[in-house]
């Protein structure tokens, strides 16, 4: 299997804004999943998944990401 053409030529600050997004869209779909739980119809139902934790791991990856990535991708 090849890669993509914007995969195979991206710089490292590319593929660091890349791997930042992803993590931020992780961070984003655990935090709606985080709010489906806490509107549950049955309260005694407790989920055993940490969302909280995985959207803070997942947004501070991200953010730290792309804050790198970005002052590199804007002077190009």
């Amino acid at each position: 299997m090849t890669e993509p053409d914007f995969l195979l030529f991206a710089s490292d600050a590319e593929l660091a804004a890349y791997w930042g997004a992803a993590c931020v869209l992780a961070a984003l779909a655990c935090l709606m999943m985080e709010r489906r739980r806490m509107k549950r119809a049955e309260i005694n139902r407790v989920g055993w998944m940490p969302w909280t934790g995985l959207f803070l791991t997942f947004a501070v990856i991200g953010g730290g990401l792309l804050a790198l990535a970005v002052p590199v991708i804007l002077g190009s």
